[in-house]
Parts: structure tokens; sequence; C-alpha cells
């Protein structure tokens, strides 16, 4: 954002007050120990909400009552309710609104596309096999949500990106995983270290999905899709085609995202991919994959992607 110059940061929150007085320096903002100090101080026109995933819901209603365009990092919320407010919420006030989701602004992306225009994709396969990243609160599902929701939903809004809405999903977690020395699935509420799943998609392509934080690196993330006579692999750098040709990405998603919102902001022309709505169907695939991990059932989804059925009807995803 620095790097725009159309853009002034007038402001960094954090409940953390030495964190938010370090990167405001850098920047020659103001400092604030809690977004509500910062919307007080006034003179904003867009407001970034970049919180943990348990942290999602008052930040960014307070930011629209007070009328402000929001960017929101992914994941929405723990559950289904909050984002569905939110969404609401913009849509009543017709606010620009963006999710980082920029996978979707990947230049591969859309050569992906292409080189599928015709082909309707039969069979995607979904990976993120990684570690356990270096924050506290992430191994605690009711914190995190677990791998599907707080990293994995870069795959599924790919998947939804080039293979359609999904239908069917059927997620199985490992059962005997050893966690701090203990051999259970599930110990303190720690999150799944490894869940596979089955996609069924609208259209009819069947899906696999493989997610692990057992290792020490990032090993394999990404998105692969067969189609009639062609085999794609998508990471966040680059593209394989058929297993021989490799088409690297430009790198710019990134800084994509962002100055697309703040063209949509400026009342410029903007190509907002992913504005909260869109981003809430992704969130609701990946809070419908949650549930059926915990419940042991498959959970079915309507083909527009807009309510999760079976599993008791839970409509809040993990509130419980």
């Amino acid at each position: 954002m620095s790097g725009f110059p159309d853009v002034t940061i007038a402001g960094i929150a954090d409940t953390d007050p030495h964190r938010a007085e370090a990167l405001a320096s850098r920047h020659g903002a103001s400092a604030y120990g809690g977004h509500a100090d910062l919307l007080s101080a006034g003179g904003l026109d867009a407001v970034y909400v970049c919180v943990p995933p348990f942290a999602h819901g008052n930040p960014e209603l307070d930011v629209l009552s007070c009328n402000l365009p929001i960017f929101v990092e992914k994941p929405l919320s723990l559950d289904l309710q909050t984002a569905e407010i939110i969404a609401s919420e913009i849509e009543r006030r017709s606010l620009p609104s963006a999710v980082g989701h920029h996978w979707r602004y990947l230049d591969i992306a859309a050569r992906a596309h292409d080189l599928l225009a015709g082909r309707p994709v039969r069979l995607a396969l979904g990976h993120w096999l990684d570690k356990v990243p270096p924050v506290a609160w992430w191994l605690d599902r009711g914190r995190s949500g677990g791998q599907i929701v707080e990293q994995a939903v870069h795959v599924l809004d790919l998947a939804r990106l080039l293979v359609g809405e999904v239908t069917m999903v059927h997620a199985v977690p490992c059962g005997t995983t050893p966690i701090d020395g203990e051999v259970n699935g599930e110990v303190n509420g720690e999150v799944d270290r490894a869940t596979a799943a089955v996609l069924r998609f609208a259209d009819g392509a069947a899906g696999l999905l493989a997610t692990s934080c057992l290792l020490t690196r990032k090993h394999r993330v990404g998105l692969e899709v067969c189609a009639d006579g062609i085999a794609l692999e998508l990471s966040e750098t680059r593209l394989l085609v058929d297993g021989e040709r490799v088409i690297k990405d430009n790198g710019q998603a990134k800084t994509r995202v962002d100055r697309e919102f703040i063209n949509a902001v400026r009342s410029l022309e903007a190509d907002v991919r992913v504005p909260y709505r869109e981003a809430l169907r992704t969130h609701r695939l990946a809070l419908a994959l949650a549930r059926s991990a915990a419940d042991g059932r498959p959970v079915t989804l309507d083909p527009a992607g807009e309510a999760t059925a079976v599993t008791a009807g839970d409509r809040a995803g993990l509130a419980e």
C-alpha cells in the first residue's frame, strides 16, 4: 500500500500497541490500540481488516457503520452467520468491498482458464501440504477454524474459478495423529493434522482435496485439473501444462488485489474479482468441508453455493 502514490496510510490499529506503533512509525501514520479509536479519529476513505479468524465480526461491522469501503483478509470468520451479516450490511450500504483471495489475480490462472476453454474439467486435485504457521492461535480449532478454513480456502477459491461450484463434500480427518506425545485425533481442540476430502462439482467433475500441517516446510500447495486432452498444475508461482511446459507467474497478484480495490474506492475503473459476497461462497464451501470432517458425514450444498444442508441443518458452520 505504501508503494501506491495515491494512497496515504492514515492509521494502524492493533491490540498490541507496540506493534501498531512500530508499523505506523515506518509510514508516518498514527497508531491506535484498537479499531474503535482508529475509526473515531476519522479522516479515512477505506479500511483494511486483517485480523485472525476468531476476531472477525465487530471490526467489520464498526467499519461499515462509518459507511467506509472495506477490504477483509481471508478467512471471513469462524462461522457462516457472522459473514452473512457482514455481506448483507455491505450490500445494504452499497459499499465497495474486496477480500484477499489474491490467487484470482495470478496471471497463470487466466492462462489456465484460456487453455481450458471449451474443455470442461473432469478431475480436480487440490493440495495444501505444509507446516504449522508460527502464530499461537493457529493450532486452536476454536480460533483458526482449522487448516481447510484458514489455509486451503485459497485452493478452494481457485477450484471454484476453474471448475465451478461444488454440490457435495465428504471430508475425513486423520484419526490417530501423535500430538505432543499423545495419540488422539483431537487433543485440546487442536486442528486436524491431515484431512482427505472428496468433492462433487455441479458440472459433473470429481474432486479431491488433501491437507496436512505435519511437515517442517511447505511441500506442495496448489491445484491440478484434468480435462479432455490436457492436464494443468497450478501453484502460486507457476503453471505446468501436461507435465512438460512451465509458465511462470508474473508475481503481481498481491499488488493487483490491492490496486483494484483502491481503484474501486476512488470510483475509477476497477477489476475487483472477489468482493465480499463472492468470497462468502468460497467460505461457505470451506465451512462445509470442516463440518463434514467434524461430523463424519457428507455435506451437500446447492449448485449456487448459497446454503449447506445435511448435518442437522447447521447454518452456523463452526459456530458450535
